[in-house]
């Protein structure tokens, strides 16, 4: 049997040499807690006199005095403390910053939410829902995605509720809280089934045909929201509308096939494979300018802020400065591949060569100085992306590899195409690929930098339309542009697509309940 001291020690934070004064019984202490006590009358005198005295003390004198009372009382009486103190510890401050006029700051706290987590607090009660209410939060949520996110950015545009958001037109009425409250939810349902028609590859196609009178084949191109541009084997540049998918505008020019092409808002840059490389104004379709540098087809080029790089047939790559569309400079020219160097992409970190002689090469961009060179592709190299650290390349082995840029290495080797991996594009989720079997892949880029993904697991889907050889992609959230041998320009829309009767929509990522 336990004494009653150790019973004590157990139960009571008192010092040892306190507790045979006190004796206290732990039953009675409970008993003592959990019922009320009548106060008596010296007891009521004395507390006030207490009360009085404790008023008169200061601040710190008052928690010291606390703190002394709290250290000679057990541990029962602890939890009574605690019991009594949590209320009065506890704050809404969502619900007392507008009692004291800060609603502001009561939305702008509760703007940091996602979505979830505004559901959740719209429940917490009539206050809570009447700030997110008034404060329009779910519009801001919607405001904030559109500014962060391209796919968000694209669809508000494409589906047209970019009109509610941030200052709309002067005369509309205003939306109310209940509209974006519904808006946000069909806004990811959209988002999902374009998501569930890329893996299942669902899609509507339309399909330009260029109808080349003399050789037949479309080897570069590029769109916005109004035109495509596309270069062709019969040494012409075609202008398309996206809407009627017309041919508006021909630019001649060039006396070779229009090999590769870039548009920016003022000029098309064309390089074919007569040599050269000309300048085009974008909206007259005007030739401004004609370089003359290469002695053999111009392959690729690429432009961006003042700087464009250039590759030939001829082995080498040609950095140039741009002044203006009639001032453009040859800088450098990069000597090191020992085939022609089909493809060149950069930023303002590294310029990305690949050539027929198997590798890819790595230069500074600002002093063009060699940087490294990667080996692994059996054979030469047809295509590639660069972006942050990771490059992308296609190649005449029929396979496609993905590579850290700073240390060199392949980080994954993705199989599947039959022939030639003529064009590569990639974004943040996904890798699209074309080649001389005619096939176009969607590859899942998260899974394929992830070594435990299953190989068998990365390729998400296969479209088969071209008749011909694939020789140039573009892609965005919403589609695939595409070129070929076969002449014609196919846009496959994943956004567009009609629901089939009695299709079940895909699985929601969030629960909402409706107010």
């Amino acid at each position: 049997m336990m004494s009653e001291t150790e019973t004590n020690m157990e139960t009571c934070s008192l010092p040892d040499e306190q507790i045979d004064d006190r004796k206290i019984d732990p039953t009675t202490v409970v008993k003592s807690l959990s019922e009320p006590v009548e106060e008596t009358e010296e007891f009521l005198k004395e507390s006030a006199g207490c009360l009085k005295m404790f008023e008169n003390w200061n601040e710190v004198e008052q928690v010291t005095f606390v703190e002394n009372l709290l250290s000679r009382m057990c541990h029962y009486q602890h939890g009574q403390v605690n019991t009594f103190l949590k209320p009065m510890l506890q704050r809404d401050f969502i619900s007392a910053l507008p009692a004291k006029g800060l609603d502001h700051i009561a939305e702008n706290i509760l703007a940091y939410l996602d979505a979830r987590s505004l559901c959740a607090a719209e429940l917490v009660c009539k206050e809570w829902y009447r700030v997110i209410s008034e404060g329009n939060l779910w519009k801001k949520l919607i405001e904030r995605r559109v500014l962060t996110d391209s796919q968000w950015k694209g669809l508000s545009e494409r589906r047209a509720w970019d009109q509610y958001l941030f200052k709309q037109r002067h005369g509309e009425t205003p939306k109310d809280h209940k509209f974006y409250r519904l808006l946000y939810p069909q806004i990811i349902q959209d988002i999902e089934r374009i998501e569930n028609n890329w893996r299942t590859g669902r899609h509507a196609l339309q399909r330009i045909h260029c109808r080349s009178e003399t050789s037949k084949g479309v080897y570069c191109l590029q769109y916005d929201d109004n035109k495509i541009i596309s270069g062709l084997r019969d040494n012409t540049i075609k202008v398309w509308d996206r809407n009627t998918l017309e041919c508006v505008q021909v630019l001649t020019g060039h006396t070779g096939s229009v090999l590769c092409l870039q548009y920016d808002e003022n000029i098309i840059i064309s390089g074919s494979s007569d040599s050269t490389v000309r300048v085009w104004d974008v909206k007259s379709g005007e030739m401004m300018n004609t370089l003359i540098h290469h002695c053999e087809a111009v392959l690729h080029l690429r432009f961006c802020d003042g700087i464009m790089v250039t590759c030939s047939k001829d082995r080498s790559i040609a950095v140039w400065d741009m002044q203006s569309p009639t001032e453009i400079n040859l800088r450098r020219v990069l000597v090191g591949h020992r085939a022609a160097v089909n493809v060149v992409d950069f930023d303002e970190k590294y310029i990305v060569s690949a050539s027929g002689d198997r590798t890819i090469k790595v230069w500074n961009t600002s002093t063009c100085e060699f940087v490294r060179t990667l080996n692994g592709h059996k054979r030469g190299i047809a295509c590639l992306q660069y972006r942050d650290r990771l490059v992308v390349s296609g190649s005449s082995d029929n396979t496609i590899r993905l590579w850290d840029i700073e240390c060199g290495a392949c980080l994954r080797v993705l199989e599947g195409h039959e022939e030639l991996v003529r064009c590569i594009r990639f974004d943040s989720k996904r890798i699209v690929s074309g080649a001389y079997d005619g096939k176009i892949k969607v590859w899942d880029l998260q899974a394929a930098l992830d070594p435990r993904a299953p190989a068998g697991t990365l390729c998400l889907r296969t479209l088969v339309e071209h008749s011909g050889r694939v020789f140039r992609l573009q892609f965005d959230e919403f589609q695939i542009v595409s070129s070929s041998h076969d002449d014609t320009i196919l846009i496959w829309d994943f956004l567009n697509v009609p629901v089939p009767e009695g299709a079940r929509s895909p699985a929601r990522s969030y629960t909402y309940v409706s107010k």
